[in-house]
């Protein structure tokens, strides 16, 4: 029997990887070209996005421990989904470990050390510090994705004010007590993103 070939996944934006963590795609070659031709197909098809890694032009506004993560995420070849199964953390939570948005935890540097093979002691060190967030992002943001997120809030900022005063109060949804997941929806009429923002309420004081 011929050996076994394997393919590299392709770098891009962040999904969930139909056969897991690993890096490579094993497809046994079994019968005819023709069969093997179609299983590749299939198994393109079943991983047509590809993983998200790091834009370069967000070097310099990122602290080193960013390129770090990303350079082995991409090696790997894993999605911020697989990456949060190994570390148990929300894939949010752990992409925003990679941006440099979040504070890691001694535990989360020791499992990211063991995941993605990068020394402990290195990432300690660049991860250290007090994250400086926000930096990445213009006002407005000019990426379209990022802007569409801005332009639901320039469209149901008031709508959702309103709302959350008639049901808490005068009062603000925290960004610092706060969770938030991204899920996939399909139905028949296509493939529906899901975001849900948790906030603590934290009702205004009188003083």
């Amino acid at each position: 029997m011929p050996p076994i070939p394997s393919f590299p996944i392709s770098s891009g934006i962040a999904t969930r990887l139909a056969f897991g963590a690993s890096n490579r795609v094993l497809l046994p070659l079994i019968g005819t070209t023709s069969t093997y031709r179609r299983a590749f197909q299939t198994t393109a098809f079943r991983m047509s996005h590809p993983i998200a890694t790091l834009d370069t032009s967000l070097h310099s506004r990122l602290p080193s421990s960013s390129q770090s993560l990303f350079t082995a995420k991409a090696q790997k070849g894993l999605t911020f989904e697989a990456l949060a199964k190994e570390i148990g953390r929300n894939e949010v939570a752990v992409a925003a470990l990679f941006y440099g948005q979040a504070q890691p935890s001694p535990e989360d540097i020791t499992k990211l050390s063991q995941v993605l093979d990068i020394p402990e002691e290195q990432l300690s060190q660049q991860m250290s510090g007090f994250p400086d967030r926000g930096r990445t992002l213009d006002l407005p943001p000019r990426e379209p994705l990022i802007y569409r997120l801005f332009e639901i809030v320039q469209n149901y900022g008031y709508p959702f004010k309103a709302v959350l005063n008639e049901k808490f109060g005068d009062g603000i949804m925290s960004a610092i007590s706060f969770s938030a997941k991204v899920e996939k929806e399909t139905d028949d009429k296509g493939d529906w993103a899901v975001i849900t923002l948790r906030g603590k309420w934290l009702p205004y004081t009188r003083f």
